[in-house]
């Protein structure tokens, strides 16, 4: 099937149905009484599991932008040469040039890219570079296309790499503003006996057909200047479907990472998965091919892609529903990693997706999530919350607490980062002592007036994973709202309690503690104490850290100097 584009100008727009408009409750920041007894009133109809059809076809035609005129009009000199020298094409066929996959999908729904995937008909993409240098290094055609050296970035081949399912060479190249990979159309045979495929030069249709998803195999041939679909992407894209080229259960079981690549892809663009492919997403060869087959980096590299997207949510709800989630988060190479009890997990990411959508000044997302990383690591938190119901594996041989079951299916069943893993660890590990202090603020008692007891645990919890305590007290409400809700209690009555826990930081002037300096260090305390340094110093530089909890705004040292004075025989100091 093919349309011509850039010649018959108008639009057209794919129907759709309203967007999901989040939550069925606003959680605005309020101030409790001490019992926290204020209700939040819902005032519109309850959260949708499944976000409707959204990315909508703006154009029937792709109108290339400035640079993009400008890199085609380079490719397709760069094509001629090649066709026009006597060493440049060995089999006299054309060298014949398309735009593929994600770039030519996203144009179609009017979403911008700057990631341009070239296929080449009979050269290799580091074979073709390699002309397009030649071609650039003749007088004249630099200025000709309007290049300036800036222009033209250094040349990256990424090596085939077949046991992390990279079966191909790729070369990418920075060209006029624009992250261009140059690749060969290919076909892939893949037998029983083994987890690589035969990869070989192949036709358009035959690379078409080994794609994820006939969305993405759509190609823009840059010299007819068609959108070429040979297996039916332009219907699918136009009814919001993600479905496989080929058989499903077939497609699955040759390349297994296709069942994330499909969840992200329709979680990110607002599409439902064909029913077809559903149906064999989680049968349980592909589910063992998904564990055992694929790389657990190139499988993290695809969650990440999903929590850092615009609806993580969606693809989490996929997972779930699918049932793909102990194919994913465990320990592949230990035979004894325990399932975990996934049947209310929903109420964890369905909490964090409430709070997400229901920040509002000082609300419990505001406070506790700044930025885009910790936005990242708290939707990873919500995916590993089932650990919580399991007991911890037995201390090690040294006598050191083991890793808990969360951090180990964060690091081998995603290859979380260490940053990532460390703030897994922490919030598993402090979830005991962040729930004891929250039971002080909602039993009104007495210790919740002390400055020093919540800002000391602030700074442990953090000085275990810098920067994190917040995302650990986010984690602990998450396992807190799904194992209450799985019982008696609502979301919005275990929430309101965790505001007012957060009122009572925010009224205590704690939030910043964990950064808070010292004022003065253990050299100045030794020299005020009349005493050498010793192993005394760290414990006594706790006690000055007390103190300044207890006495905020002072900066006079001497009150926390006498303080370690008066403590001088607790804490060892002769």
């Amino acid at each position: 099937m093919f349309i011509r584009l850039g010649i018959t100008p108008g639009f057209r727009t794919f129907r759709c149905k309203p967007q999901d408009l989040g939550s069925a409750f606003i959680l605005m920041k309020r101030k409790y009484s001490a019992r926290a007894t204020e209700h939040i009133l819902s005032s519109s109809p309850p959260t949708k599991k499944h976000r409707p059809y959204t990315a909508t076809m703006v154009a029937s035609t792709i109108t290339l932008t400035d640079q993009e005129k400008q890199l085609k009009d380079l490719l397709l000199d760069v094509a001629r040469h090649i066709d026009s020298s006597p060493s440049g094409n060995n089999n006299n066929e054309p060298v014949i040039l398309r735009w593929a996959g994600g770039w030519v999908r996203d144009k179609l729904l009017g979403i911008e890219s700057h990631d341009i995937d070239t296929a080449i008909n009979n050269l290799t993409g580091e074979a073709f570079v390699g002309k397009l240098r030649e071609y650039l290094d003749i007088p004249g055609k630099k200025q000709l296309h309007k290049l300036q050296d800036s222009d033209i970035g250094r040349l990256h081949t990424v090596a085939r790499n077949p046991d992390k399912s990279k079966h191909l060479a790729t070369s990418t190249i920075k060209l006029c503003g624009l992250d261009v990979d140059f690749v060969n159309l290919r076909k892939e045979t893949y037998t029983e006996d083994s987890r690589n495929p035969e990869v070989e030069f192949g036709t358009a249709e035959e690379d078409a057909k080994r794609r994820d998803a006939t969305v993405n195999a759509l190609f823009y041939n840059l010299k007819t200047g068609e959108v070429e679909d040979l297996v039916g992407g332009l219907p699918d894209l136009e009814a919001g479907v993600i479905r496989t080229p080929m058989e499903p259960l077939q497609t699955f079981m040759d390349d297994p990472l296709r069942v994330l690549r499909l969840v992200r892809f329709a979680s990110r663009l607002g599409f439902r998965i064909d029913r077809a492919a559903e149906e064999v997403m989680s049968d349980e060869g592909v589910l063992r091919n998904l564990k055992i087959k694929i790389s657990r980096e190139r499988i993290g590299v695809e969650l990440e892609k999903m929590l850092k997207g615009k609806h993580p949510v969606e693809s989490l709800r996929l997972i779930d529903r699918l049932g793909l989630y102990h194919a994913v988060f465990t320990n592949p190479e230990r035979p004894d990693m325990p399932k975990p009890d996934i049947s209310h997990w929903n109420l964890a990411y369905e909490c964090l997706f409430f709070l997400e959508n229901n920040n509002t000044p000082e609300s419990i997302w505001q406070l506790l999530v700044s930025t885009e990383e910790a936005r990242y690591f708290a939707w990873s938190l919500a995916t590993l919350t089932p650990w919580e119901q399991l007991p911890d594996d037995p201390p090690l041989k040294s006598g050191k607490a083991a890793l808990p079951l969360a951090t180990q299916a964060a690091r081998e069943g995603f290859k979380a980062p260490n940053k990532l893993s460390d703030v897994v660890t922490a919030a598993h590990r402090h979830r005991p002592a962040i729930l004891e202090l929250k039971a002080i603020v909602d039993q009104q008692k007495v210790e919740m007036e002390d400055r020093a007891k919540f800002g000391m645990a602030i700074r442990e919890w953090d000085a275990r994973a810098v920067g994190s305590w917040r995302l650990q007290v986010l984690y602990a409400i998450m396992v807190d709202v799904a194992e209450r809700t799985a019982g008696s209690s609502t979301r919005e009555e275990v929430l309101i309690q965790w505001q007012d826990f957060l009122d009572h930081l925010v009224e205590l002037d704690l939030m910043n503690a964990a950064s808070l300096k010292r004022l003065i260090d253990g050299k100045y305390l030794s020299k005020e104490l009349g005493v050498k340094p010793g192993k005394w110093t760290g414990a006594a530089l706790e006690v000055v850290m007390e103190w300044q909890l207890r006495n905020p705004g002072v900066e006079d040292p001497a009150g926390a100097v006498e303080e370690v004075r008066k403590r001088k025989e607790e804490l060892g100091i002769k």
